[in-house]
């Protein structure tokens, strides 16, 4: 059984193996992309792509997916309170484990690796150490964490933030969607609301695989990416409130138009990020306009922005641009504007530790490899918090995620399942 506890002191992945990876020990690849078609049909949408929202009907029929492949490879699994998922193969000592996972939820419309991949090769690297009969000196977890998306709960990696402490649990439990329907009773709804304490399960370390979604490998054709830190993350929802009036007969210099107010914000984002350099991104997500009427001047509008930056400075810097505008913008059109910070996560630095097991063991593997930077969000920040933790990337075609068109080729897809397999070979018999 694995030691369940509050805290591990002392826990650390800093110490490198002189283990290396038996190079003969390969996960099954058709075993792996049948899963992956299999899951991906859960939720599936005309176009392709996958439409599975957190807590949904389409999410539960995928985590019972999820549970019955993980006890039919014997491990033993456990559901906290904020619905995550964790899947136990004991060890021969009952230590803190090697943890590996992501998640399974999906945006709106998007494709059917996005997360699901890194739960998935966790749940392979298990069948395939079973089949060569390889046991580990330390437990090896694979976890399914709850809404990682943010699609439809706020915020986004809701249950690795949870688990990892930076967001209280009754806090998460109370969160309505659009339609006023709470975390809680989806959780009790779709039956997994769990019975373990939230954190209760202290890893030694964490590994993730997932698509990059990016277009870097791919481009530079190098198969693996050893993720070594990982960008900070705002966002901000403002609300415009002017005046909705006649767009014929309301002359220029009278109008206290929302709309224009929107477009403004929109075009000074762009301004940040050429004004702070090629680390800092923003994106304007969502434009709402009120009453959205072609010959009406709007009287409300609303938008998100998205700053990102692997410096925290200038993300900060990147925030108080963007507050002093929108004061500016206010007095200088008659307009009242409000904003509301909707997330906010410091830029994380992953384990050199780990990383170099990675580029080690892609070398060893034939796979070439470069260091890399996350410009998304992934439960392995939030993990970060708790013990030493890292990433592998594989190529996504084209750049492209949340989106049907994503792919990544089963030989990129069964090379990161191997470096995985041989990371958390390495990290569980150290």
């Amino acid at each position: 059984m694995i030691m369940w506890e509050k805290v591990y002191p002392g826990a650390t992945a800093e110490s490198e193996s002189s283990f290396a990876p038996m190079s003969n020990l390969q996960i099954n690849t058709s075993r792996l992309m049948s899963r992956i078609d299999a899951l991906g049909a859960i939720g599936a949408t005309p176009q392709g792509g996958v439409r599975r929202l957190a807590l949904s009907d389409d999410d539960r029929a995928a985590r019972d997916q999820v549970v019955a492949w993980m006890q039919s490879a014997g491990l033993l699994v456990e559901v906290d309170r904020i619905g995550n998922i964790f899947g136990t193969r004991p060890g021969t000592e009952e230590t803190p484990p090697v943890m590996t996972g992501s998640h399974i939820d999906s945006v709106a419309n998007g494709g059917k690796l996005d997360g699901a991949y890194g739960v998935l090769a966790g749940i392979e690297v298990i069948e395939t150490l079973n089949d060569a009969a390889v046991e580990t000196t330390r437990p090896i977890v694979v976890c399914a964490f709850t809404n990682e998306e943010g699609a439809r709960f706020q915020p986004d990696m809701m249950g690795s933030l949870v688990y990892a402490g930076g967001l209280a649990l009754e806090d998460a439990l109370s969160t309505s969607d659009g339609d006023g329907i709470s975390v809680a009773d989806e959780l009790t709804r779709i039956g997994y609301a769990g019975n373990h304490d939230v954190g209760a399960m202290r890893p030694h370390a964490f590994v993730e695989v997932h698509i990059e979604q990016g277009p870097v490998l791919e481009a530079e054709a190098i198969t693996i990416g050893a993720v070594e830190n990982l960008q900070g993350i705002s966002w901000t929802g403002v609300t415009i409130t002017g005046q909705a009036n006649h767009a014929g007969t309301t002359p220029m210099r009278l109008r206290r138009d929302a709309g224009f107010c929107a477009g403004a914000i929109t075009s000074y984002v762009r301004d940040i990020t050429q004004q702070l350099g090629a680390q800092q991104v923003g994106t304007i997500g969502v434009i709402d306009l009120e009453p959205g009427i072609v010959n009406v001047v709007p009287g409300k509008s609303y938008i998100t922005v998205d700053l990102r930056n692997t410096d925290n400075e200038q993300l900060k810097q990147a925030e108080s641009l963007l507050d002093d505008f929108l004061e500016k913008l206010a007095a200088s059109e008659g307009v009242e504007i409000t904003s509301q910070r909707l997330a906010r996560f410091d830029p994380v630095r992953f384990d050199d530790a780990i990383a170099r097991r990675i580029e080690n063991n892609a070398a060893l593997l034939g796979l070439s490899c470069r260091r890399m930077t996350s410009g998304a969000g992934h439960d392995a920040q939030m993990v970060a918090r708790l013990c030493p933790a890292a990433m592998i990337f594989v190529p996504s075609m084209g750049g492209i995620s949340h989106n049907p068109a994503e792919h990544t080729d089963s030989d990129d897809l069964n090379a990161g399942a191997n470096v995985l397999l041989h990371t958390l070979l390495d990290l569980a018999t150290a």
